[in-house]
């Protein structure tokens, strides 16, 4: 019961429903980059795919499909890596702090 009681006047904080705002926006931020960066490539696919075949330089064989999808590949894996430091750096420290002033 103790638990259940610590953890709703850690909901009830203020300092709690600013930091879900503040990641809210964060997660949404990266993920409008995410979904822009997709849908982008994927409408290059159905539209210009001529571009898409294109080398990436005179006589080469990697064109520039494979390139930009590599590229989201990557964006993918630092949006992530991303994430994961300001978690560490914000999220988890206003966490501890909530935790470590709701103590029974």
């Amino acid at each position: 019961m103790g638990e259940t009681d610590r953890a709703a006047r850690i909901a009830a904080d203020p300092r709690f429903g600013a930091l879900l705002q503040r990641r809210g926006r964060f997660t949404l931020a990266l993920t409008a980059v995410m979904l822009a960066a997709y849908f982008g490539f994927i409408l290059l696919v159905a539209f210009d795919k001529t571009l898409l075949a294109r080398p990436i330089h005179p006589g080469g064989v990697t064109s520039l499909g494979i390139v930009l999808g590599f590229s989201l590949i990557l964006l993918a894996i630092a949006l992530t890596g991303i994430y994961v430091y300001r978690a560490n750096r914000d999220f988890d420290a206003a966490v501890a702090a909530l935790v470590r002033d709701h103590q029974a």
